[in-house]
Order: C-alpha cells, then structure tokens, then sequence
C-alpha cells in the first residue's frame, strides 16, 4: 500500500473548514498531473444529486462527508477512480440510486467498489493480514475508502449519540485501528486509536475535577455532616455559570472549610438550667 503522504486537515464538521471540490481535485492533480478529472466532477454532482436535501448529525449537508472522504482517499495518492468510489461511496446504500446507473456512468469497476465499500467487513480480515503486495489493488481501494470513512466519522463523533459514541470507539480501536496499522497507515492508525481512547477513557473535565475537589473536602467535616455540606456545595457549584466563578466558589470552600470543621466539631452549648 501506498505510503500515507499527509493526513488531510479535519474537514466536514461545524469545527473544521468544509472540504471543497477544488481542494480535491488539487490534491488528486499532485499526484496524478496527467490524470483526467473529469470523472471526479461528474462524481462529486452524481453524490450531490442523490445526497440533495440529507443532513449529517452536526447539520452540514452530507456532501460535506463524501468528499472529506474522498480528501483523505486522494492523499494516499489513490487513482482517480478509487477517489470517485471514494465521493460515491454511501449513494447505494442511503439513496435511491440504482447501482446500475453507476456502472453506466463510472464503469464497473468504480460501481463494485462502491458496493463492495458497504458490504465488505473488515472484522473478518485478520489485523496481520496478507502483506501489501499480496494485496489484489480493489482490495486494497476498498480498504483505504473504509478507513477513510471511519477516519472522518470519528473526527465528527461528537455529534453522534453518547450512546452510540462508545459502541463505534471500541470497534475502532480493536478492528480499524490495527487494520490500519497491518496496512502500513500508522498515522492512520494512531488518530484511530487517539479518537477512539478520548470516547472510551475521556480526560477529565475542569468541572469534573472542581466537583471531586470538593468532596475531597468534606472529608475534613465530621462524618454526619459530610453528604449535607457535599450536596450543598455542588448544587451551588453546578449554578455557577462560568468556569471563573467555579474556580473561585472552590477556593473560597477550600479556604474556609478548616474554620468550617471547627465549628461543627464544637460541642453544642447548652443553656444553664434555672
């Protein structure tokens, strides 16, 4: 498999800059100067066609995936065809486009990888599976298109369901990670493995960290008032509407929770009996 020159910036969310059909074909003119991309524009108005009118969880318009796709496919250095697979790659299977239209305007070859794209799983190839050069060149395209759609799905995954996030990040990092690896994209992989672990073992927030400060804290008040004075502080912690004032709600606890400890271990006076 081609070496992966350059991964492509993080195109196709609300974060990102929107990939562009001029972007892609530039990239596709840097590897192939003397190629025909022709077919590349009738591919990215064929994927505009089917994909009119669907959106994407984050709102951007669908075409925006298919060609981050297709960017991130045209970088390895892929031959225009593939790339065109690469833009079509969802229309047979989110769209009412007959498969026999594609293989009318792209050829046979570019209408079976696009089926194959959706069909094929990549679970039942072997992570050390036959090496590069044994590797027919479909399988090879089908490959690259998949994790590239993968890549791009995961630099959007904010946007999915939390539910769903964590069902996707294990797949990623026990199937499409090491695929990547056994296929000599190592940057591939590792963004793989990195978007994979931020979902499955998230870092902790600011918030989370102020929240566990405080209860830390209440360790110091004596043991009866300790969940009273924790649900108090973190119901007034989660009112605070910036991080700035949270910051300074725990410092002035932490400051004040010795004298506070004091207080509630003195010994209740009693009024002297008459």
């Amino acid at each position: 498999m081609r070496a992966w020159h350059r991964l492509a910036a993080r195109p196709g969310s609300r974060h990102g800059n929107t990939p562009s059909l001029e972007g892609l074909l530039g990239v596709v003119r840097a590897h192939h100067p003397a190629a025909d991309l022709a077919s590349i524009e009738l591919a990215h108005e064929e994927a505009a066609r089917w994909h009119a009118g669907q959106t994407r969880r984050s709102g951007d318009p669908y075409l925006t995936h298919c060609l981050a796709v297709a960017r991130i496919v045209a970088d390895v250095g892929m031959p225009p065809t593939v790339v065109c697979a690469a833009l079509l790659h969802d229309v047979i299977e989110d769209t009412l486009c007959p498969p026999s239209r594609l293989a009318g305007q792209f050829g046979l070859s570019v209408a079976q990888l696009v089926a194959d794209v959706s069909t094929v799983d990549l679970r039942a190839i072997p992570p050390d599976a036959a090496p590069r050069s044994a590797r027919p060149p479909h399988s090879e395209a089908v490959l690259v298109i998949r994790l590239a759609d993968r890549l791009h799905n995961m630099r959007t995954i904010e946007f999915v369901a939390a539910a769903k996030q964590y069902g996707k990040a294990r797949e990623t990092i026990e199937v499409f990670a090491p695929m990547a690896h056994a296929a000599g994209l190592a940057d591939v992989g590792r963004e793989l493995h990195d978007l994979s672990a931020a979902v499955l073992q998230p870092a902790p927030t600011a918030y989370a960290v102020t929240t566990r400060l405080l209860a830390l804290l209440t360790l110091l008040l004596p043991g009866t008032q300790r969940a009273r004075w924790r649900q108090e502080w973190q119901a007034e912690l989660a009112a605070l509407p910036t991080r700035r004032t949270r910051t300074c709600f725990t410092f002035r606890v932490l400051l004040s929770t010795p004298h506070l400890s004091l207080t509630l271990r003195r010994p209740v006076c009693q009024e002297p009996r008459r």
